[in-house]
């Protein structure tokens, strides 16, 4: 944030998106609920069933219906229904009928509440072509955590299935603003069981998740100026990391969580920096020198290389440097106008914004070929970030004149919405892997520290 106040209101727009921020149009309210609204074909998907489990009726979340809108949302299945009456993890099922029915692939299992108020969630997964079990686990855990068992199902079926390790455990980070009120707030990865985070009188811009999925980056206006804190997600303690002279911006972390790339104007013109997270009082390392504006940072996924965005060459567009400073190499090089880079944590794509005749849509490109492909035929999308297993992309956007949360395949054929029912949100980034529940054992509580500011 440059903080040009004398600029016209488009321009502090500009401004805003080069920083990853979009200051906060949005209206949300506390208790929007979510609801996944799945459009499109894929290519290829596996045909799959699931059972009801036996006793979820009387349960607070339906286990089978969170498996099974996980599961397509991934837009690598395809749900076939057929009655499935009676069946749970220790039922040997006709694997005919189901055959015969065009699956590929039964899920069954059941919801138990022990007598200390816990529930005993099992299920058994069943290659019906070739009429193997492929296994199964079971989950000792409150209700408070029935929703988070339930995407460990999905986790576990998508691995089975696909080789690839599922997502739908972790979780999102994204913004809302309700009246004159900020809010961060954090979601399982379906955009369900949002908690908030943080609150504040003043804009919460650019949360980003730490590798370890235990703390966020963000900048807030607090004090009437952009800086940067690292919150604490499970306590809500947090500590102020950037708070030099002008703007304090675009929070990336370094893989290995020492680092954190910022976007700083202390020496003038806004440039990238590195502050090593182990020793503050160290000066900030700056990376790049130019007479344009370098910000929105983010690492390569083995942490050599930043990729950032840059008006050095006259319009802004996506370049690359060595972690620890170095030559700047162009990437972009289609379209006038590239924004907001995020990076696969295979190595393999880089997801951007382009602008294209005013309108702002989602790209991916294959970093080893340098072919982008336009994802979206929506006009104002903003702020990608990739799925921990690279096969997914959620990124904000508009849709019917409001804002919406989407996720989409990386060829584009599979989006789904997340969005709340009586409100917008803005700001999303998705968070990496976490730890498990122990098979056969209690969780932890998933609950999150909400921060509050007042001013």
């Amino acid at each position: 944030m440059h903080l040009l106040l004398n600029l016209h209101r488009h321009l502090q727009r500009l401004l805003l998106v080069w920083v990853g921020s979009f200051v906060l149009l949005v209206c949300a309210t506390a208790q929007a609920q979510f609801r996944v609204e799945v459009a499109g074909v894929g290519l290829t998907q596996v045909p799959f069933s699931i059972a009801p489990f036996r006793g979820e009726a009387g349960v607070p979340q339906k286990i089978s219906a969170i498996v099974l809108a996980d599961l397509e949302r991934s837009g690598q299945f395809r749900n076939v229904a057929l009655k499935a009456d009676g069946l749970d993890e220790s039922t040997r099922p006709d694997l005919a009928l189901w055959r015969q029915a065009g699956s590929d692939a039964l899920i069954a299992g059941s919801v138990t509440r022990m007598a200390d108020g816990r529930y005993d969630v099992r299920f058994r997964l069943w290659d019906v072509v070739a009429g193997k079990d492929l296994g199964g686990q079971s989950f000792l855990v409150t209700a408070a955590d029935l929703r988070l068992s339930a995407h460990r199902v999905a986790d576990y079926v998508y691995e089975q299935l696909t080789g690839d390790k599922g997502v739908f455990s972790t979780r999102i980070a994204y913004v809302t603003k309700t009246d004159q009120r900020h809010s961060l707030w954090v979601a399982d990865a379906d955009g369900e069981a949002a908690q908030p985070a943080l609150s504040s009188p003043e804009p919460i811009i650019s949360p980003t998740w730490s590798p370890d999925g235990r703390q966020l980056a963000y900048v807030s206006f607090e004090s009437r100026r952009p800086v940067v804190y690292i919150h604490e997600v499970s306590t809500g303690r947090r500590r102020l990391v950037a708070s030099f002279r002008g703007s304090n911006s675009a929070p990336a972390w370094s893989p290995d969580s020492r680092y954190l790339a910022v976007t700083l104007s202390r020496d003038g013109g806004s440039q990238l920096y590195t502050l090593d997270l182990n020793n503050l009082a160290a000066e900030p390392v700056r990376l790049t020198r130019s007479n344009g504006i370098d910000t929105e940072p983010t690492y390569s996924a083995d942490g050599r290389f930043i990729y950032f965005v840059s008006d050095r060459g006259g319009s802004p567009q996506i370049y690359r440097l060595p972690a620890k400073g170095g030559n700047p190499e162009r990437v972009t090089f289609t379209g006038t106008y590239n924004i907001s880079p995020a990076l696969s944590a295979d190595g393999r794509w880089l997801a951007y914004i382009s602008r294209i005749n005013g309108e702002f849509k989602l790209h991916v490109m294959d970093l080893a070929s340098g072919a982008a492909t336009m994802l979206t035929n929506t006009a104002a999308d903003e702020n990608p970030s990739f799925a921990p297993n690279s096969r997914l992309l959620l990124y904000a956007t508009k849709q019917n004149d409001r804002e919406a949360l989407m996720t989409t395949t990386l060829d584009g054929a599979i989006k789904a919405r997340l969005s709340g029912q009586s409100g917008d949100i803005r700001e999303p980034d998705w968070g990496p892997f976490v730890g498990a529940i122990s098979p056969g054992a209690a969780s932890a509580s998933s609950a999150i520290g909400q921060g509050n500011m007042q001013r």
